[in-house]
């Protein structure tokens, strides 16, 4: 299986959610009992802080964790936070007193803080892009099976004489040392951190290991590429088909074609810009021109989700059906690049003396010369002017197998989702006369067309050749990431060149890319959405559903059964959490196929409901035991379509939408703010119950929803089957039309 190494990955870093969701339910239960070995029955404070001790270590160490994930990677900050959680659950096996206790508790909150910052950045950087939404459902599965496995145990030793909290809470050592075993010996480093830091060779070795196959040169390109997101990204449409084809319609003579070429000789495709009637082109025509969206009737709707919208809205439903139908051999052009560069390098042609320009050619020799460039000194002749080929692209078997014309090339290369990552060298004339030249990043993405299959309908234009061996594209246009104008202008000679990624990123942290307009939108919604959830009140209802149910009248339920007033919580919780198990399950099957934003906007309102038939049934007298069912059908529907929806996407989202250079600290400022709502609503809730009742509380949590409802629908876009890359592109390219419209 392709992708065996990415699913099995992920599974073992989700491991530390399940720990996680051990620790909350087995201190849930064992606090029944401490309170009797401390006579803590009238002190509530510390009550509190034994449970919420782990809430104050994980904000303390928030702050600085995506920091030092940016700096010195994901896996050590894993395997640190595998030590964290033994620490701790050797120390609360000892535990002599409550202030030790506290200590244990503070240090389990360091590792949680770890675990719940960067579990969904490693699977989200390691996770192709198709599986990426259901690989990362797995923390919030996982979360829940560590639960509910905590509470069958908690519940067994519950039935015992004289049950030991020590040993319940101690436990939790026992699996850190396999998650220690995994993080250490089995989980290789992020891909996308390894190639921000210029080591590129061990990012190959990764991904071959991840993907499971030899040929992953297109996703090494792709991670390159963002470590920048473009400056001045446009969108444009392109027609593509064969190069005889266009030529037998008289379309060959068009200055502005782009040439691109697949792995097999003589095998040439030919992009022409046009002006289409993409969904994606037409979005960005309509933000350009009216910002408000409202000729759609959308005018609180934001730009970005328009954007992003416009990519499924009519993609067709078999994903890149057309690329494969035309241009099939577009993922492994690299073979052939690799026997002509190296025949290239034995003959000697076109190199400089000393190894300034030496070509790369992804050997690991090279991983820490910061001098090598990525665009290899291999000259390719275009009107006589030599250009360097990227590393990695068709361009210099191009020189060899085919002729250049129009003064362009292009590379291209699958990079999932249906997208084509291309490179293209073009040339105009500047206001001297003098020729300038540049290269640009493309990212391609076949738009769906109304009618036969492959035709291209409803352009405009009128000359676009009918039939079925055409596709229409989108394409963002940009500069690459580390394109070197100042390379280029000390040694005019060599063409153009691009540094190694170790020697744009040995100047530190790119701290400009936050206050990008992209990233500073992705951050609003990062932060809104982890908010809104937060007060939607899960982790208040999960912390204390037994009282919650207890004073909904479920005694009655379990009058008969004979279990002590504490075993039947316990009960009651794990019973709960085993009906959430298949909820997420449903989740994960269908975060790729319908989406984050359709799971969010489709349960949310049962949620609503879930809320709104407590609030009803606390307030209307119905009878003991109609009130009794009602109560605890509400509090499993509310949990249910909870954790299918509002539950995981939104660290799913914030792993997702920013820039790479910063990916760690933007999912840090969203945990921050996670946590801080959660310890806000933990405390506030049982003043709540007390002040307004469960009615009041439940009242407030559902005016929440309705609010997180409208917030999703207007600011959080869909994006599922889209590169990490490109999502950072549409964020920045939608939030900067969306200023200029607004500015105009």
């Amino acid at each position: 299986m392709g992708v065996g190494g990415a699913v099995l990955v992920a599974i073992a870093a989700s491991i530390g959610n399940l720990l996680e969701g051990w620790d909350n339910a087995t201190i849930a239960g064992a606090v029944f009992y401490i309170k009797k070995e401390f006579n803590l029955q009238s002190e509530p404070l510390i009550e509190g802080l034994i449970v919420a001790m782990s809430l104050i270590g994980a904000t303390v160490v928030t702050p600085f964790s995506g920091a030092v994930a940016d700096s010195i990677g994901r896996r050590p900050m894993l395997i640190a936070s595998a030590v964290l959680y033994f620490v701790s659950g050797l120390v609360m096996l000892w535990a002599p007193n409550v202030y030790v206790l506290l200590l244990a508790r503070l240090i389990d909150g360091f590792g949680i803080s770890l675990v719940v910052t960067l579990v969904p950045l490693y699977i989200s950087e390691t996770a192709p892009t198709d599986i990426r939404g259901t690989l990362n459902t797995l923390p919030q599965f996982s979360i829940t099976g560590g639960m509910f496995l905590s509470y069958c145990m908690v519940f067994g030793m519950s039935l015992l004489p004289t049950p030991d909290w020590r040993i319940m809470l101690g436990v939790l050592s026992i699996p850190s040392l396999i998650y220690f075993a995994l993080t250490v010996f089995y989980l290789p480093e992020s891909p996308r951190w390894l190639v921000s830091k210029g080591r590129m060779a061990e990012a190959k070795r990764v991904l071959q290991r991840l993907r499971g196959r030899e040929d992953v040169s297109g996703e090494v390109a792709l991670l390159v590429e963002g470590l920048d997101v473009g400056k001045d990204t446009r969108i444009e449409e392109y027609i593509i088909g064969p190069d005889d084809k266009l030529a037998g319609e008289g379309l060959a003579p068009d200055s502005e074609k782009i040439k691109l070429y697949g792995a097999e000789e003589g095998l040439t495709w030919v992009a022409r810009p046009i002006r289409g009637q993409s969904a994606l082109g037409s979005a960005y025509g309509l933000i350009s021109q009216h910002g408000s969206m409202v000729s759609q009737n959308k005018s609180l709707v934001d730009p970005v989700v328009t954007l992003f919208g416009s990519v499924h809205e009519k993609t067709p439903e078999i994903m890149g059906s057309m690329w494969s139908t035309l241009m099939p051999n577009f993922g492994s052009m690299f073979s052939v690049v690799d026997q002509q560069q190296a025949k290239a390098d034995s003959d000697g042609e076109n190199q400089r003396e000393g190894d300034e320009y030496a070509s790369y050619r992804g050997g690991d020799d090279i991983e820490d010369s910061l001098q090598s460039p990525l665009i290899s000194r291999q000259a390719t002749s275009v009107e006589g002017k030599e250009i360097a080929a990227p590393h990695g692209s068709v361009m210099g078997s191009v020189g060899r197998s085919g002729s250049m014309q129009e003064g362009e090339a292009v590379s291209s290369m699958g990079i999932g989702g249906g997208w084509q990552l291309a490179w293209k060298w073009t040339e105009r004339e500047g206001a001297d006369g003098q020729k300038e030249g540049g290269f640009q990043r493309i990212y391609l993405h076949e738009e769906g067309v109304q009618g036969n299959r492959g035709s291209i309908l409803s352009l405009q234009g009128g000359d676009v050749p009918p039939g079925g061996e055409f596709v229409q594209a989108a394409a963002l246009v940009s500069q690459p990431a580390l394109y070197s104008k100042e390379l280029l202008e000390q040694s005019a000679a060599a063409g153009p060149v691009m540094v190694h990624p170790s020697k744009a990123v040995s100047k530190g942290p790119k701290w400009a890319d936050l206050f990008e307009p992209g990233a500073k939108h992705a951050l609003f919604v990062g932060i809104g959405i982890q908010i809104l959830q937060q007060f939607a009140g899960i982790n208040g209802v999960l912390n204390y559903t037994p009282q919650i149910l207890e004073q909904a009248g479920v005694s009655v339920l379990l009058s008969n059964i004979g279990l002590s007033s504490s075993s039947a919580s316990i009960l009651i919780s794990t019973l709960t959490t085993l009906l959430m198990l298949p909820s997420i399950g449903i989740a994960m099957r269908l975060m790729d196929m319908s989406g984050r934003r359709f799971l969010l906007l489709a349960t949310i309102p049962i949620v609503i409901v879930a809320l709104l038939v407590l609030v009803v049934v606390n307030i209307v007298d119905l009878g003991t035991m109609v009130h009794a069912v009602l109560s605890t059908v509400s509090v499993i529907v509310y949990f249910c379509f909870f954790v299918m929806g509002f539950g995981p996407v939104p660290n799913i989202l914030c792993a997702e939408i920013f820039p790479t250079t910063v990916r760690g600290i933007c999912i840090a400022i969203c945990a921050l703010s996670a946590w801080i709502g959660d310890i806000i609503v933990t405390y506030t809730l049982p003043v709540m119950l007390n002040a307004i009742g469960l009615a009041g509380v439940f009242g407030i949590y559902a005016i929440v929803c309705i609010l997180a409802l409208v917030f999703i629908y207007m600011k959080v876009p869909e994006t599922k089957g889209m590169p990490l890359e490109v999502i950072t592109e549409f964020f920045s390219v939608g939030a900067k039309k969306g200023r200029e419209a607004r500015d105009d």
